[in-house]
C-alpha cells in the first residue's frame, strides 16, 4: 500500500489520523501511519505547548497539524483577532446565551469553577487561526497543515509550500476539490457524508471517485466512514493514496475522553448520528441527544452562523468534556463523531488499531485477488 505520499512524508502507511489529543499524534505516527492534531479550540500559547510536547515525544516522525479558516464567516473583514472577538461577543443574543444556560443546568452539569475564565473565538476565522499557522510552521517536524473548511486563502497556501511543508484542504464536494486544486493544493481530502464534524451531503462511494478523477494527478485522500481495513481497500482501489480517518481514533487507549464519553460511542450504532448547527453554526456531525433535539425544536433559537455560534457554546463544550461524567451530561454534551461509531465497540492501542487496519486491508486484497479468475 506504499504511495507516493508515504514517500512525500516519509510515513510507512497511508493512514491519517485526525484528533484532538497529543497523545494520539505521537502514538499513531510512531506506528507508521501520521498523525494529525486538532488545533482550532486552542490558543496559540496553547498549540505551543502541545506542540512542544509532541516534538519532544514522537522522535523523528513527522506529524501535521489541522486548522479552520473557513471561506465565509460573520466578520471576514477583520483581521485583529482581538476585535473581531470583541465584535463577535457583542452579536450573539442573550436568549441564545440563556438558553445554553438553561439546557446545561436542567441535565445537572456542573460550572465552570472560575467564572473569569471565559472561552475565546479560537481558531474560527482567519485572524484567529493564522497564529495557529505561524507556530505549526516554526516545528521541523511538523510536515503538513491542513485546512478543514474551505480554500485556504493565497496567502496562506503560499506561506506554508515556500516553507517546504504539505498543504492539504478538506472537500465534501467536486467542485470545492476543483477549487482546491486550482488554488495549488497540494493534498485533497475527500470527505463523505458519513464522516463526522464538519461533513457535506455526498456519500462516500459516490464522492470518492469523482473528486480523484476531476483533480488527477492532485493525490486524494479518502474521509468519511472508514474505520476497517477493506473500507481501505475500497477507497484505494478507486485511485485514492491513502485515508483520513478521525472517529475511529476517539475511543483509543490513549485518547483523552473520559470514560462516560468512551461509552456513549460504545452504546450508539450507525443510526444515532445527526449532522447539526447546534455546535459551530455549520453542519457538523454528532451523535443525536438532548441538545440536538432541542435547537431543532420550532420554539428554541435558530443556531447563530459561524463563528457566532460556537461563541455561543465554547463555554457548554468545555463543561461538557470536563464533566463527561456527571450527572446527566451525556444527554447534552458535544459528541461529534461519524457514522462509523457503530463499529466502535472497545478500546484499543493506537498501534493495534494501525495493525488491525493493515491486516484487514491485505485480507481484503487476498480475498479480491482469489475471484479473479485463471487465465
Amino acid at each position: 500500500m506504499k504511495t507516493k505520499i508515504c514517500k512525500d512524508l516519509k510515513i510507512e502507511y497511508p493512514i491519517f489520523a485526525f484528533t484532538h489529543c497529543r497523545d494520539v499524534v505521537v502514538a499513531v505516527s510512531k506506528a507508521g501511519g501520521f498523525g494529525v492534531l486538532g488545533a482550532v479550540g486552542f490558543s496559540k500559547d496553547q498549540l505551543k505547548e502541545e506542540l512542544d510536547w509532541i516534538d519532544e515525544n514522537i522522535g523523528d516522525f513527522g506529524y501535521g497539524v489541522d486548522v479552520v479558516i473557513p471561506q465565509k464567516y460573520e466578520g471576514m473583514e477583520e483581521i485583529n483577532p482581538s476585535e473581531l472577538e470583541k465584535q463577535m461577543k457583542g452579536m450573539i443574543p442573550q436568549e441564545h446565551k440563556d438558553f445554553v444556560e438553561k439546557l446545561l443546568k436542567s441535565h445537572e452539569v456542573p460550572t465552570w469553577p472560575d467564572p473569569t475564565e471565559e472561552m475565546g473565538l479560537f481558531g474560527w476565522t482567519l485572524a484567529t487561526a493564522m497564529p495557529l499557522v505561524e507556530e505549526a510552521l516554526t516545528r521541523p517536524k511538523c510536515k503538513m497543515i491542513a485546512n478543514a473548511l474551505g480554500t485556504p486563502p493565497k496567502e496562506v497556501i503560499d506561506k506554508i509550500k515556500s516553507s517546504g511543508r504539505v498543504i492539504a484542504a478538506l472537500c465534501g464536494k467536486t467542485k470545492q476539490a476543483i477549487s482546491h486544486k486550482e488554488a495549488g493544493v497540494d493534498l485533497i481530502i475527500a470527505q463523505g457524508y458519513e464522516g463526522g464534524g464538519h461533513t457535506g451531503e455526498i456519500g462516500s462511494m459516490v464522492l470518492w471517485p469523482e473528486i480523484i478523477k476531476e483533480v488527477s494527478p492532485t493525490p486524494v485522500l479518502a474521509a468519511g466512514g472508514i474505520g476497517s481495513g477493506d473500507q481501505m481497500l475500497a477507497a484505494m482501489s478507486m485511485g485514492a493514496e491513502g485515508i483520513w480517518t478521525g472517529s475511529i481514533w476517539l475511543a483509543v487507549q490513549e485518547a483523552f475522553a473520559q470514560p462516560a464519553q468512551k461509552q456513549s460511542y460504545f452504546d450508539a450504532n450507525s443510526g444515532d448520528t445527526v449532522r447539526s448547527r447546534s455546535w459551530t453554526g455549520k453542519p457538523a456531525r454528532m451523535l443525536k441527544n438532548l441538545w440536538t433535539e432541542a435547537w431543532d425544536k420550532p420554539d428554541t433559537p435558530e443556531p447563530l452562523g459561524m463563528p457566532l455560534q460556537g461563541l455561543v457554546t465554547a463555554d457548554a463544550m468545555r463543561r461538557t468534556h470536563q464533566y463527561a461524567g456527571k450527572g446527566k451530561t451525556q444527554q447534552v454534551a458535544f459528541n461529534p463523531i461519524g457514522q462509523i461509531v457503530g463499529q466502535i465497540n472497545e478500546v484499543e492501542s493506537c498501534k493495534n488499531l494501525i495493525n488491525r487496519l493493515v491486516m484487514e486491508y491485505l485480507e481484503a486484497l487476498e480475498k479480491v485477488n482469489s475471484q479473479i479468475p485463471k487465465v
